[in-house]
């Protein structure tokens, strides 16, 4: 299996092609020839390391009418991903080495993408019982991240030995950082619009706290803790202060936390319902960043597709979550690229090399050189598309981007030499 990829640019810099054989990079430069291999003209775009997203809800098994392995796989690629990890709350729980091992083998079967299954730290995700994390570590599924994601682990104690457990196997913990005695019945950001709107009010320090309780936790436990989906510039806070006093925390902020806030909430569309919520613009502006800084470490989707009798509802019964995996990178080239926080080496260190080195991926998110895998997202910075729900891959339509015009467009997404997505289209 041979892919000639003419006329790209690495990184957004000088033009090459590039030669991949049987998955590996064999050859960088001008001019490069081969008379048995696939070519994919590039057009003089930006090449990337394939995207690597740590936090998808890929539903299955349990909740397929929301979306399915396959459905999700399919977005991901056409997204620039080549690895995702799928998050713990289905039905059955995640939380056995035979339900990590068939979400595992779904994803190699499909072959489009990666998937990496993500184990729940507690049984069930009810958070008074750890799971078997060993046996899932060590289980053909290699689970290498443990979540108990739209749960927060409540428990100090139950966190405490989970982050023992996981010094122990390394493997990372990753919180969903949400005190629940603090949020009990909330609807929104708790401010002024959820004021106006007459919302029960979700306070940032719900997850301030568990943040700052966790990191100290970790350095007890001398364990890597990852947290999902920051919202909060007090948040931002705290992990700035962890991080200084050489605290193993890592942090993810997702593009909508990037791009939207709770403004949005006025005339209650459930499609901007979403765990944690959407917070002011000083939240948006700090989560944007933190980034740049490296505060926070990674964009990370968190796409959560729902089924329409789950969202097209009153606003307290509707779910919360929305989709991110096709329109992940758009909204970042929008947030951080046009405004120049980052250049298309830092959309690469937060969109693939640090989620692969959180997420022990040795083999995803490497430089694109000689002798490295041939795993890429191809991406056109002038392109701008319309972003409609029901042209997306997923079996589910809740974008909150909906006509809206984003910047930056994946042309092709390349898996160890094999052309995943092309012009919009799944390779099958």
């Amino acid at each position: 299996m041979t892919l000639l990829i003419t006329n790209a640019k690495p990184y957004g810099e000088e033009a090459v092609d590039i030669l991949v054989e049987d998955g590996v990079i064999t050859e960088i430069g001008t001019d490069l020839a081969s008379d048995d291999a696939e070519v994919l003209d590039a057009g003089g775009h930006v090449l990337l390391p394939g995207l690597v997203d740590l936090h998808v809800h890929l539903r299955e098994p349990g909740g397929e009418e929301s979306e399915t392995v396959e459905t999700g796989v399919h977005a991901a690629a056409l997204g620039g991903f080549t690895a995702v990890f799928a998050m713990p709350n289905t039905d059955p729980v995640q939380d056995t080495a035979v339900v990590v091992e068939h979400v595992r083998r779904r994803g190699a079967e499909i072959g489009l993408c990666d998937v990496h299954p993500v184990g729940a730290v507690t049984v069930g995700r009810k958070g008074t019982q750890l799971a078997e994390l060993g046996t899932m570590a060590n289980s053909g599924a290699r689970v290498r991240m443990f979540s108990d994601d739209g749960s927060c682990v409540n428990d100090p104690l139950i966190m405490r030995r989970a982050l023992e457990y996981a010094s122990a196997l390394d493997v990372v913990i990753a919180q969903h950082a949400e005190d629940h005695r603090l949020t009990e019945g909330a609807q929104a950001h708790e401010g002024a619009v959820a004021a106006r709107l007459g919302l029960a009010g979700w306070p940032a320090t719900a997850e301030e706290t568990i943040v700052f309780r966790d990191c100290a936790l970790a350095r007890e436990a001398g364990a890597d803790l990852h947290v999902c989906h920051v919202s909060s510039v007090h948040t931002v806070a705290v992990l700035r202060n962890a991080k200084a006093q050489g605290i193993r925390v890592t942090a993810e902020v997702t593009p909508h936390h990037l791009l939207l806030t709770d403004g949005r909430l006025t005339g209650y569309d459930p499609v901007n319902k979403v765990n944690p919520p959407l917070r002011t613009g000083a939240d948006t502006q700090a989560m944007r960043e933190a980034l740049a800084e490296g505060v926070i470490d990674v964009v990370a989707t968190d796409h959560a597709p729902h089924a329409a009798q789950y969202k097209d509802a009153e606003w307290a019964a509707a779910r919360p979550g929305m989709l991110g995996l096709q329109t992940a990178l758009s909204v970042v080239v929008h947030t951080m690229v046009e405004p120049g926080l980052l250049d298309w080496r830092g959309v690469a260190r937060v969109m693939s090399e640090k989620p692969a080195e959180i997420g022990r991926l040795p083999d995803q998110g490497r430089p694109i050189a000689v002798g490295e895998p041939g795993t890429f997202c191809l991406v056109d910075p002038e392109a701008q598309w319309t972003v409609r729900g029901a042209g997306l891959a997923s079996k589910a339509a809740n974008t909150p981007y909906e006509g809206m015009r984003l910047p930056g467009a994946v042309v092709a997404t390349v898996l160890r030499g094999r052309v995943t997505a092309r012009d919009g289209k799944v390779a099958v």
